[in-house]
């Protein structure tokens, strides 16, 4: 490849909801730009971007995928344009934002059939967090129900009436070849051949009239950016000139109040070219961007990060993947100066210090060694010792750390344990090495529940990790909902309970006897020992080990195996036997004593409830606010958020398993939400009746 410089880098993102075709287009950019000369299609699984396995075998992106290629732009100069294919399901919503978090560009594919769905709202939202410029293509024109009139207007109505329309479809369908160009005003006749190739024509004399309705449009879409453009507009019509037209495009796409429309077939190659051809021309540079925000490592200072080559280097690392042959490879972008084998950086996370192997321009699985990756660029490197997503590696004299993709929080958990004894440590490795390949994914090992626990985005993101590990690792787990960590406590007081540890086998026996009072505590007040022995009844030195008894107690439960809080327990009295008593006899006694008064004291079960946040379309009101009160919820209030509904309620932790998956069942896959514990509260007796049976049934099982 010939030396890029940085102004000549474009990067871009492709994404979309799942199945609208960012796959297949990628492919189309590899074949027109002669990276590839072969088309490879999703459902023969020869695809660039989708080669793991799972992907073959699901037909779905499930990992962002890195290409690249050159493309000229109108000034004869190569563009080398970097690409990341991302997936379109909720599930694997990580990939999207580590993708968007180092490109420019986004372009987001919309079904000309099947409109704005849950994967289009979310990637827009998505690109207003990371500023990107951002593209629409209505794409699957070919397919019999296409629609583009619909299309552009769901399109304005989700986004915005700034929504500008590059292109439109001369014969949407079955036959679709060709589109006009309302930029250039012409007619853009495509060969069936698959490479993309395409004649220029004058627009059919039928068209002209939609066509220049469409150019005015866009001409005046573009003058709203600039004060002076817009006068000149009133004053002269769409008659701007080529300059202009470039400078208002490129100024309301920086500024994200500009969204072209572009006309594609993905699966025909039909577009593609056009779309290069806009992206070389009108989308921004690295060097375009205004500086990166960072801090200072141990510090919160903010310090900018200019795109210039010839500064101290910066790097980020945005995805990290375990490939067989070679190990860990990290994704990163380079924003200022430049960075090459045999480099030493300083991971500013851990202060430990890398040095660059080889560095790697990406075609999805297969790579090509570089010699240097200049800012702007995105490239991979191997063998990292201590790296990963979302570190920032610098130079020893310019320190500095970049601001950290913004993981979404998990809202599936499942407990698992391994299938065959002693494979424990080594799954935990395993996790281990997922985790860092994808943060949404989550390990945490419950010592209350005595569990492991893996959380994620929904069940098809656990279910392929899970898979992943089988087949990577050769280990194989057993999967449940995770228990609920319960609380047990008191509503009543109890003043005296007695209990008379009593033991005589042959030799030196045990005694231990105490009395002792239990009442509730105010919720959140925790446990409170009271030390009111007087005379020496029961001596000092057994006083520590009557506490320890009642913490022990407390921490495994009397009901239901659950944490006791907020009780009180006062000891004042007891007895002592010179020679058999000593600390385990009290230990027990005060054990057995709580227990017994624990009973009597109107125990009762608390439940962990959480404040839960659903987002979905309206239409689905009914459904939704149904399936919140079935579990028990109660909805504290609705909302408007954007174009959606938003309701905020109260769920039980145990209603919420694979509420997830239902959730997305019940919107046609278009809602989301968020959840957060907030406190505990009395389960109602018929359910405290089965989980105390449902505990009784296990322990008798055990």
């Amino acid at each position: 490849m010939a030396v890029i410089k940085s102004e000549n880098i474009r990067n871009i993102s492709l994404v979309g909801h799942g199945g609208s075709g960012k796959t297949t287009f990628a492919e189309g950019i590899l074949f027109a730009s002669g990276v590839i000369n072969r088309f490879g299609k999703v459902e023969e699984g020869n695809t660039v971007s989708d080669y793991h396995k799972d992907e073959i075998e699901k037909q779905i992106s499930i990992n962002s995928s890195l290409m690249n290629t050159t493309w000229k732009g109108s000034d004869g100069t190569d563009r080398k344009i970097n690409i990341i294919d991302t997936p379109g399901f909720m599930d694997f919503v990580g990939e999207v934002k580590s993708a968007l978090r180092v490109t420019d560009t986004a372009l987001i594919f919309v079904d000309a059939f099947k409109g704005v769905e849950v994967g289009t709202e979310s990637s827009f939202m998505m690109t207003n967090d990371y500023e990107n410029n951002v593209i629409f293509l209505i794409n699957k024109l070919d397919t019999e129900n296409a629609n583009f009139d619909r299309t552009v207007e769901l399109i304005k109505e989700s986004f915005g009436s700034r929504v500008a329309v590059v292109q439109f479809p001369v014969n949407a369908g079955a036959g679709f070849d060709s589109v006009i160009d309302v930029i250039r005003m012409k007619w853009l006749k495509f060969n069936n051949d698959g490479k993309g190739e395409y004649t220029e024509e004058e627009i059919p004399a039928q068209l002209k009239d939609k066509a220049m309705d469409y150019h005015k449009k866009f001409v005046e879409a573009i003058a709203e950016e600039d004060e002076e453009l817009m006068e000149k507009f009133f004053e002269e019509g769409e008659n701007l000139t080529d300059e202009e037209i470039d400078y208002g495009l490129k100024k309301g796409m920086r500024e994200k109040k500009l969204f072209p429309v572009f006309c594609i077939s993905a699966a025909k190659n039909i577009g593609t070219r056009d779309v290069l051809d806009f992206i070389s021309n009108y989308t921004e540079s690295p060097m375009d961007k205004p500086a990166e925000i960072g801090r200072r490592p141990n510090s919160q200072d903010p310090i900018e990060i200019n795109p210039k080559t010839e500064s101290e280097p910066t790097i980020f690392i945005f995805k990290t993947v375990s490939e067989k042959n070679i190990g860990e490879l990290s994704f990163f972008r380079v924003y200022s100066g430049k960075v090459h084998p045999g480099l030493d950086l300083i991971n500013e996370a851990n202060g430990k210090t890398e040095r660059l192997s080889q560095l790697y321009s990406m075609n999805g699985k297969d790579r090509k060694e570089m010699g240097e990756a200049i800012c702007g660029d995105i490239a991979g490197v191997v063998k990292l010792k201590d790296s990963h997503t979302n570190n920032t590696l610098s130079s020893k004299s310019h320190p500095v750390v970049l601001s950290e993709i913004n993981f979404p929080k998990p809202n599936m958990t499942l407990a698992i344990h391994a299938k065959n004894k002693g494979d424990d440590d080594k799954i935990a490795t395993a996790l281990h090495s997922l985790h860092e390949e994808d943060p949404t994914f989550i390990i945490d090992f419950n010592a209350e529940t005595s569990q492991t626990i893996i959380s994620g985005q929904g069940e098809i993101h656990l279910n392929t990790i899970l898979n992943r590990m089988k087949s990577k690792y050769n280990f194989e787990v057993d999967v449940s909902n995770p228990k609920i960590p319960y609380r047990e406590t008191i509503r009543s007081k109890v003043n005296d309970v007695e209990y008379k540890h009593k033991k005589q086998s042959g030799g030196r026996g045990q005694f231990g006897h105490v009395h002792i009072k239990i009442e509730p505590q105010e919720r959140g007040k925790g446990f409170e020992f009271v030390n009111a022995i007087v005379g020496g009844v029961v001596p000092g030195r057994f006083i520590p080990a009557v506490e320890k008894g009642l913490t022990e107690i407390l921490n495994t439960g009397v009901i239901i195996g659950c944490k006791v809080i907020d009780v009180k327990v006062t000891l004042f009295d007891g007895s002592y036997h010179n020679v058999d008593s000593d600390e385990i006899s009290f230990k027990i006694a005060a054990i057995q004593a709580f227990k017994k008064g624990f009973k009597e004291a109107n125990p009762v079960i608390l439940e962990p409830i959480y404040d839960v946040e659903v987002v979905f379309p309206e239409e689905y009101m009914g459904l939704v606010s149904g399936d919140i009160s079935s579990r028990r919820g109660r909805i504290q209030g609705m909302d408007v958020f954007g174009k959606l509904q938003k309701i905020t309620c109260q769920i039980p932790l145990s209603e919420m398993n694979e509420y997830s998956t239902k959730l997305r069942s019940m919107t046609s896959g278009r809602g989301y939400y968020d959840r957060k514990f907030y406190h505990y509260e009395d389960v109602p007796k018929d359910v405290e009746g089965k989980i105390i049976a449902d505990y009784e049934k296990e322990k008798n099982h055990e």
